[in-house]
């Protein structure tokens, strides 16, 4: 079902994960990543609603998209499950290690792999994993 979703099947995945959460029913693997992430972000609960399913975050109204941010968190895990692109588990273990927090570390890699799509989208190209490494390799020299 979510190999390729739209974005209101997306979006409406999140909310049932949520919901079954909420009523304690049993999880399926994916759900329960889903629900690990809103677990750490309760800014995002009061949009786990049908209200919210067709609604547009605008990047110029400077407003953080928190469908796009759970999508992003979901991606992550994926890629530290089978460390692809090659290398980037060790990565997110070196950052983990930095920050000694894991979901900073996990926020380091989301604001560079959103770097990485956004160039794709910008320059109307495929995505450049050496673009998301090399942040991750720039976020572990900074101070």
């Amino acid at each position: 079902m979510l190999f390729n979703p739209s974005r209101e099947e997306a979006r409406r995945f999140f909310i049932t994960a949520w919901q079954k959460h909420l009523q304690q029913q049993p999880l399926a693997d994916l759900e329960a990543i889903v629900v690990d992430v809103l677990e750490a972000h309760p800014e995002y609960h009061a949009f786990l609603s049908e209200d919210y399913l067709d609604r547009d975050w605008p990047p110029e109204h400077g407003e953080s998209n928190p469908f796009l941010h759970i999508s992003l968190h979901l991606a992550i895990a994926e890629q530290l499950a089978i460390d692809q692109p090659a290398g980037v588990r060790a990565l997110y273990g070196q950052l983990h290690a930095r920050h000694g927090d894991a979901h900073k570390a996990l926020h380091d890699m989301l604001e560079c792999l959103g770097e990485m799509l956004w160039q794709a989208q910008r320059q109307q190209t495929p995505p450049d994993p050496n673009i998301y490494l090399d942040g991750l390799r720039q976020r572990l020299q900074q101070r």
